[in-house]
């Protein structure tokens, strides 16, 4: 599996640097699938206030997993981040963490945005939530008429829908999601009713989906928040010209609620430096680091005393979210499969 590996310390370092370094006491591994560069004022942050140098390996989810795989016992990695509920779940049940006892992460962390069994320790935290949003096209589609995931699959949005892969995380953990609230019969003919209305097959990233519905290309689609967050916050004219063809919508208001993910951390199996491993993740749970995923990167803090100031996330509004089990959602993720490979979502 091919990815690209970037390194967060002013030079690059390859395996064998990360594994010299573990004779080192203030020293911390990081295996990271966050790949925002706003995230570095967070690195550099820790460092400062603790003197623990953070050596970072990025690479997607998929990759550090394989790479994990591969080092088994012998991996240097500390702390894995991950982004997606269905992502820390694999990880979880494929015994890549371990459990961690923090009373201060167990005061600041809602306990659904917590996996495994909480009497040893979570296995992993939630550190920011994105939504998954309805964007429709402000010319085809009227605003009432998608007010719900549910709706997407009503025969009168035929040839308007467009998502990325069904298989894909972010559309595996809503899928687990539905079959969570709805059960699986109702979250099958869902998505058969999906398949019928695409507009085209799945395809791309979220933004690659609001393009796509702002060309008119498709009439609606799902994003990530951060997403279309960061959109309305960019200064390229072709993007806020593009921004005013669209809208969005938080779906299920008036019924369930909006489906939220998380990205979280987790200690690595085999941390060669845990209690490094431990503070790390005790700060990202500060009021400061959650702050930052909001400012930095369009997420919302898990942590309810961190003060967000992102105009454009106050412009967003607030909304209600869904409350379902982080954990239950990765469970889900085996059947929402079996019935994304039913109906042909490819």
């Amino acid at each position: 599996m091919k990815a690209v590996l970037r390194t967060a310390i002013a030079a690059a370092f390859s395996f064998g640097a990360i594994v010299s370094a573990q004779a080192q006491d203030s020293v911390l591994n990081l295996y990271s699938a966050r790949h925002y560069q706003t995230d570095e004022q967070l690195y550099s942050n820790f460092t400062k206030q603790t003197g623990i140098k953070i050596n970072r390996i990025e690479a997607d989810d998929a990759a550090l997993m394989e790479r994990l795989r591969n080092e088994g016992k012998n991996s240097p990695a500390d702390v894995i981040l991950l982004v997606d509920a269905a992502r820390l779940w694999r990880a979880q049940v494929e015994g890549m963490f371990q459990p961690v006892k923090s009373k201060l992460l167990e005061e600041r962390i809602p306990a659904n945005l917590r996996g495994g069994d909480e009497g040893q320790g979570a296995q992993w935290y939630g550190l920011s939530t994105r939504a998954r949003i309805i964007v429709y096209n402000k010319v085809r589609v009227k605003r009432d008429d998608v007010a719900t995931y549910e709706s997407l699959a009503d025969p009168a949005h035929k040839g308007k829908v467009c998502t990325r892969s069904g298989s894909h995380p972010y559309m595996l953990s809503l899928i687990g999601a539905m079959i969570e609230r709805n059960g699986e019969p109702a979250t099958e003919k869902w998505a058969q009713g999906m398949v019928a209305n695409f507009a085209r097959p799945p395809q791309g990233g979220d933004t690659d989906q609001i393009k796509s519905v702002a060309s008119g290309e498709c009439g609606i689609t799902l994003a990530n928040s951060y997403y279309y967050a960061r959109l309305l916050r960019s200064t390229n004219s072709e993007d806020r010209e593009m921004m005013n063809k669209v809208g969005f919508v938080w779906p299920n208001q008036q019924t369930t609620g909006t489906h939220v993910n998380v990205a979280g951390g987790a200690i690595a199996r085999n941390a060669p430096h845990r209690d490094a491993a431990v503070k790390f993740l005790e700060y990202l749970a500060s009021d400061e680091a959650q702050a930052y995923f909001a400012n930095g990167n369009n997420e919302w803090p898990v942590v309810d005393s961190a003060v967000a100031r992102n105009p454009v996330l106050q412009q967003m509004g607030k909304f209600k979210s869904e409350n379902v089990s982080i954990t239950a959602i990765g469970k889900n993720q085996i059947p929402a499969q079996k019935i994304l490979d039913r109906v042909g979502y490819k």
